[in-house]
């Protein structure tokens, strides 16, 4: 049965007759982008019981709820937006990222069974085979008659996906190729739908033929036939119960000399002639690799997203319970107080809702020059190139702020946010694990700074911190700061700061941008010169490398915590109304001085902060969480997530005084 949703059907109406639009109205139509249609659309479709969030341990019943789930979602055509006009899609690569993150609202393991099935196996198919792939499978995966899995990780490779150790080796005799897994290390793991659901597999393996690997290449692996019995030579096992996501069967796969039509292939970039002769447009071999991986980009923006969505459902949560749970009398009162009403509650809560909504902003931009750089003819390689960084920079960001911002959500309820029926237990164990899937985040960081220190160059693409470690020392260019969001907004306010001791010049948007820029660009020249040093005065290469690292690390986190303010800014911008807009302007604040607050030491260090002006971010902190305490509800409404969806028991429990948001 669909339910009706009192909030989504206010929001249409309000729409209508702008005028009536209330405050979180407009915060939720700004913060939802420009796909707000496509989030509203989901918003409805997810207000049904069947996506209720649940409490499943019982991983047979998971696994299945989450199939069930899934084939709702095909018949309401959920699948569309991730494929081209061409093979029964739309072509909205931004709607198909934006439709997968909403799903994190009500279930973790949905998201994940839905982004494996249609975002990364979908996606290679889509986007690493031609005409004959597109006709064979792209219809019936979006129908969910065909269940695949991406089979790219390994037991012993996860992040140097160049170094996988599965074969694909081409026999001229017979026209195939014979997929096998040569070591223990090479058995695929971890890989979602592998242990029970998916009956093929896109598998990631070093091409042979002619007795030399040409790369990493991707291939269509039939594993499992009608009945769910594993095909000759083709092994799987499930990796059993996880930290989390129950309904999704991560398993492993091993192969025996499989053996695979020559047409399997994903032969988009590269091919191989029924002689074995091996063709590419792309000759050089780590450009190639990273042209292939490049096009799956979609995958990491999807986690980054969606991790940021399930904080912004564990914040929600928290907020509520926090406008409703009382403790300890106020004096000269017989009342308790409200917990949202004690400073130092406020001071939990509101920072992480504030990065919230600064780290939407940025997210929304990200899938923004995702869909226009994958929806062009003749994508810009530079372009492309920095898609992926800001990709890798934001999905460590989302992450890192999910893990910490449910944990706290989890802390600030006490006794209660530690029972199942509150969701958020489920929360902190669903979400651990995307900081590392999709690519460890201190990998993904150190990516960031790899290519902000060397301008993208092609050469640095595929190195080894070594050979990455030689080049940058000779090769590191003066870093120029491109500007991720609305230039010449950006640089008129930035124009405006006020360098002064007083405490309200902190609050100044411009001195808050000038300050993010100057870190980032001080530490990234000082790691360009400290790389260049590293190199002459070490001997290996390797502890050159080591002896920099943490400085590089530094130096990526500057970078993405400044396009995280940037996008913030612009969004701000966006908003037509002026009421939404200063409230905007205040959680900004809250987002900016967090982050200098949490930096402190550095900002000292570098004569950016006097110790006076650095006890005065503390009273700005202390500040802006007072001015923000009486928009709480309207922060939180302005995440837009339907009520049914916080599937949080103790928010309709008995002996409270508060009323539930509506």
């Amino acid at each position: 049965m669909r339910l009706g949703s009192n909030r989504v059907a206010r929001g249409a109406l309000r729409a209508i007759v702008g005028s009536m639009a209330t405050t979180a109205d407009h915060l939720r139509t700004t913060l939802d982008g420009r796909w707000r249609e496509v989030r509203e659309r989901v918003r409805g479709e997810l207000n049904d019981e069947r996506f209720a969030p649940h409490y499943t341990p019982n991983t047979a019943i998971a696994r299945s709820k989450a199939l069930e789930q899934m084939r709702v979602l095909a018949d309401l055509g959920y699948a569309a937006n991730g494929f081209a006009v061409s093979h029964g899609g739309t072509g909205d690569a931004g709607g198909a990222v934006t439709s997968i993150e909403m799903l994190a609202m009500s279930d973790l393991s949905l998201m994940v069974k839905a982004g494996v099935q249609w975002g990364l196996f979908g996606g290679a198919i889509e986007n690493l085979g031609t005409e004959r792939h597109h006709q064979a499978y792209v219809k019936p995966l979006i129908d969910l008659d065909l269940l695949g899995c991406f089979a790219m990780t390994e037991t012993g490779h996860g992040s140097d996906v160049q170094e996988l150790e599965t074969t694909a080796t081409y026999d001229v005799e017979t026209g195939e190729f014979v997929v096998n897994s040569p070591t223990p290390s090479s058995r695929k793991d971890y890989i979602g739908g592998a242990a029970q659901h998916a009956t093929v597999a896109a598998v990631f393996a070093q091409l042979i033929t002619g007795g030399e690997s040409q790369g990493v290449h991707c291939f269509v692996v039939p594993i499992r036939d009608d009945a769910g019995n594993d095909l000759p030579g083709v092994t799987t096992s499930d990796c059993g119960l996880k930290g989390g996501l129950p309904g999704v069967d991560n398993g492993r796969i091993v192969f025996d000399q499989v053996r695979i039509p020559r047409e399997n292939l994903l032969n988009r970039y590269a091919d191989v002639a029924e002689d074995g002769t091996y063709t590419s447009a792309i000759e050089n071999p780590n450009r190639r690799f990273f042209t292939m991986v490049g096009t799956l980009v979609r995958g990491r923006v999807t986690v980054g997203g969606s991790a940021a969505a399930a904080a912004r459902v564990g914040l929600a949560i928290a907020g509520r319970y926090a406008l409703q749970r009382r403790q300890f009398s106020a004096p000269k009162s017989d009342d308790e107080v409200l917990i949202m009403d004690y400073l130092v509650h406020q001071k939990r809560l509101l920072p992480l809702i504030a990065r919230s909504y600064a780290l939407q902003f940025a997210q929304n931009e990200l899938v923004a020059a995702m869909h226009d750089i994958q929806s062009s003819d003749d994508p810009d390689p530079q372009e492309q190139r920095e898609l992926e960084g800001r990709a890798a920079g934001l999905k460590a960001a989302n992450t890192w702020h999910a893990t910490l911002a449910i944990q706290e959500a989890r802390e600030a309820c006490g006794g209660a946010g530690y029972l199942a029926e509150n969701r958020l237990t489920a929360l902190k164990a669903d979400t651990d694990v995307f900081t590392t899937f999709e690519g460890d985040n201190h990998v993904l960081t150190q990516l960031v700074a790899k290519e902000l220190l060397t301008s993208y160059a092609d050469e640095v693409r595929g190195m080894s911190p070594v050979d990455w470690m030689r080049f940058a020392a000779t090769t590191v260019s003066d870093v120029v700061k491109k500007r991720t969001a609305a230039q010449q907004i950006l640089q008129t306010i930035v124009d405006t700061r006020q360098d002064n001791e007083e405490d309200g010049s902190l609050f100044n948007r411009g001195t808050q941008m000038k300050m993010f820029e100057d870190r980032e660009e001080y530490l990234l020249a000082t790691a360009a010169r400290r790389l260049q040093a590293a190199q002459k005065r070490e001997e290996n290469p390797f502890d050159a490398f080591n002896f920099v690292q943490d400085h590089v690390l530094k130096a990526a986190q500057a970078h993405i915590e400044r396009v995280i303010l940037e996008a913030f800014v612009a969004g701000i911008d966006s908003c037509e109304d002026e009421t939404a807009k200063e409230l905007f302007g205040e959680v900004c604040d809250l987002y900016a001085l967090s982050v200098i607050e949490e930096d402190k030491a550095w900002f000292m260090e570098h004569r950016h902060l006097s110790v006076e002006r650095s006890k005065a971010v503390t009273r700005g902190i202390n500040e802006r969480c007072r001015t923000l305490r009486p928009h709480v509800e309207t922060l939180i409404d302005g995440f837009g997530i339907p009520d049914i969806l916080l599937g949080s028991a103790m928010l309709d429990g008995p002996g409270t005084d508060a009323v539930r948001l509506k």
